[in-house]
């Protein structure tokens, strides 16, 4: 390698002079950065789940490029958009393309109407318009509500559990690192079949921050009035901050479950609720979603969490789709409204099937009444053994409960969003590979 200055001779009577180089060393290590990883990145084992899940899926494929996988793993929805809906979106679409219809940029928090309707759908009585915040689903405003928090609040999560509520928490250095089962630093709220899905309290510690999603992703399980009356005052006992993920509010069929935060009394002190279009009308493509954050909702020096939000929206959002918002709106139409909740229905009974397809072989199964999604037991089995066992006996993808917490050991999840061509399919595999 040439040294840096060196000067190379020229050959007698060749006319030309001397030539200086200057040669740069090579690096001593790849890259040409300067810069740090972000360490917090490096505490993460893997991938996120599912992205890792259709990973081996492609690998299965290719090794049986024959087979016809049915997916039973992330909770996507498959039904077209509801006809009412849809069409709402295509004609603000075609509206932009007049002078009359066109508009830009629009409020960060949402539109007013929109707002509006929100709140006397889902909150009437107990929350405001002004308290609702349109974004593009939920998922975004958790990662956006984390880095509102900042690194320093500690964090309780339900353990099993959404994964984005730990994956965020780690980005963001709320963590130590993995200590082989969870986290070092979160306070993980165990939730099985031995508690109902629901964590004993008395043995929770005190955080800043508590996760809490009903009904649960991935159990299915809904929590009661009695239930989130008791994880209210825990939250208000402690002064911590609950963040309660609603997604599923509206498959809930047992009237004992509050289908939002704020039916509870006090909730608005302590709760931000999170919730989102994606499961009730089909917009997990589509992307449209809120998040409610009281006035009432105040950090210990008497700012409100509300301020702090807003500025966060209109600092880090440029406002959902206008064409996705007027989809919004015509679902909460009395049209839109009836062909929500007949999507609903339709992904529900998908959930009965499976349930008592599961239940009559002889599986210990939770979930699927109030939520989409069914848990199953194989007690004694890594869970991650059960779906390569299960994608390579009946060419189907469910989730391994492992990658919803250390207490999703032994169970997965099978998920009711799909055709209900593929659901029976899925029922004939299953009884063929474990009726006996």
């Amino acid at each position: 390698m040439l040294t840096a200055g060196k000067t190379l001779p020229t050959r007698p009577g060749c006319g030309r002079r001397a030539v200086r180089i200057n040669a740069v060393a090579a690096p001593e290590k790849a890259g040409v950065l300067n810069v740090s990883r972000n360490e917090n990145f490096g505490k993460l084992r893997a991938g996120y789940l599912f992205p890792e899940i259709a990973r081996r899926r492609k690998a299965h494929q290719e090794k049986h490029p024959d087979a016809k996988i049915i997916s039973l793993g992330i909770g996507d929805t498959t039904e077209p958009l509801p006809k009412y809906i849809a069409e709402a979106m295509a004609k603000a679409a075609a509206g932009l393309a007049t002078r009359e219809g066109y508009s830009g940029y629009g409020a960060e928090q949402g539109q007013g109407v929109l707002r509006e309707a929100v709140a006397s759908t889902f909150y009437s009585g107990l929350r405001t318009a002004d308290e609702i915040f349109i974004s593009d689903g939920s998922k975004c405003d958790i990662a956006r509500i984390q880095m509102m928090f900042g690194s320093k609040p500690t964090v309780a999560v339900q353990d099993p559990s959404y994964p984005v509520y730990v994956d965020t928490s780690v980005m963001m250095g709320m963590t130590g690192d993995h200590n082989g089962t969870g986290f070092d630093g979160i306070e993980y709220m165990v939730c099985n079949p031995d508690n109902a899905f629901f964590p004993d309290l008395s043995k929770v510690k005190r955080t800043d921050i508590i996760f809490f999603c009903s009904p649960n992703n991935p159990t299915g399980a809904a929590a009661t009035r009695a239930q989130l009356t008791d994880l209210v005052n825990f939250a208000r006992r402690n002064g911590s901050i609950l963040v309660y993920d609603a997604a599923y509010a509206l498959y809930i069929s047992n009237t004992d479950c509050p289908k939002t935060i704020y039916e509870i009394p006090g909730a608005e002190e302590v709760a931000i609720e999170t919730c989102s279009f994606s499961k009730y009308a089909g917009f997990t493509g589509v992307r449209l979603g809120w998040t409610v954050v009281p006035k009432a909702l105040k950090y210990a020096d008497g700012t409100p969490v509300h301020n702090d939000w807003n500025r966060v929206m209109t600092t880090c959002f440029n406002g959902a789709s206008n064409i996705v918002q007027a989809g919004g709106l015509a679902c909460l139409q009395p049209e839109g409204l009836k062909e929500m909740y007949s999507m609903i229905a339709f992904y529900k009974e998908n959930a009965r099937i499976l349930k008592d397809t599961f239940t009559e072989m002889g599986f210990k199964v939770y979930g699927g009444d109030d939520a989409p999604y069914i848990w199953v037991g194989f007690p004694g089995k890594p869970s991650w053994d059960v779906f390569a066992e299960i994608l390579e006996r009946c060419n189907i993808v469910t989730t391994p409960g492992s990658g919803f917490g250390p207490a999703g050991e032994g169970f997965v999840r099978a998920s009711a969003f799909g055709s209900r061509e593929n659901i029976l399919e899925a029922v004939r595999r299953f009884k063929e590979a474990y009726g006996n």
